[in-house]
C-alpha cells in the first residue's frame, strides 16, 4: 500500500502533466488556459486534502488555489527578457517554456496544498 506522500506525489505529478498538456494544446489561445487549468488544480487540492483525511468543498479548494497561486507565482522563475528575445521567437521553444511553467506552477501549488493539510493534521 502506497504512503500518503507517494499518493500525493502521484496526484501532483499527474495534474502537472495534465496542465502542461492543456497549456501546450492552447498555446496560442491565452484566455482559455486558466479556465481549463483552474478546475483541474482545484480538484487536485481536493484530492490532496482527501489523502490527508480532510474533506473540503470545491469552493474552499478554489479559495486555497488562489492563495497557493500567489505562492507559486512568487517562486517560479521565468526566462529573462534577453533570453526570451533570443529563443522566444523560435517555433516551439516558447511553447516548451510555457509548458514547463504550467507544470512547475501546478507542482508548487500541489506541494503548498500538501504542506497546508499536513499542518492541519498535526493540530
Amino acid at each position: 500500500m502506497a504512503s500518503t506522500k507517494q499518493n500525493v506525489h502521484d496526484i501532483i505529478h499527474a495534474t502537472s502533466n495534465a496542465c502542461a498538456e492543456i497549456d501546450r494544446g492552447s498555446a496560442h489561445m491565452s484566455d482559455s488556459k486558466s479556465e481549463a487549468v483552474m478546475p483541474i488544480q482545484t480538484k487536485m487540492i481536493m484530492n490532496i486534502a482527501s489523502e490527508h483525511g480532510i474533506e473540503i468543498t470545491s469552493a474552499a479548494a478554489a479559495n486555497l488555489l488562489l492563495k497557493f497561486s500567489e505562492i507559486a507565482r512568487s517562486r517560479n522563475v521565468q526566462l529573462p527578457s534577453s533570453r526570451q528575445a533570443l529563443v522566444g521567437w523560435q517555433p516551439g521553444i516558447d511553447d516548451v517554456n510555457d509548458d514547463s511553467i504550467a507544470a512547475t506552477t501546478t507542482e508548487t501549488i500541489g506541494w503548498a496544498a500538501n504542506s497546508h493539510f499536513e499542518q492541519i493534521k498535526q493540530k
